[in-house]
């Protein structure tokens, strides 16, 4: 087979199932490994303004704001 067809057949299209299972996998492992709790009050210590500055940074990359989401974006979210 050549390179080229090889490459073609690896080719999965939207939704390559072997990145969703690995990505699922690595997440399965985060999870039981009881790092969780540790991440999110790490998370949760994190500075307003910094939080503020990364989220515009996101929005400003965004082709647009999804419009599912219904919120003022110029306040920063509540969980």
């Amino acid at each position: 087979m050549s390179d080229e067809k090889e490459k073609a057949s690896e080719i999965q299209g939207e939704g390559d199932k072997e990145a969703a299972r690995d990505f699922n996998e690595a997440t399965r492992e985060f999870v039981e490994s009881g790092k969780v709790n540790e991440a999110a009050e790490k998370a949760g210590d994190q500075d307003p303004a910094e939080a503020e500055r990364a989220e515009q940074a996101g929005l400003e990359r965004a082709k647009e704001k999804d419009p599912a989401v219904h919120r003022d974006y110029d306040k920063p979210a509540k969980d």
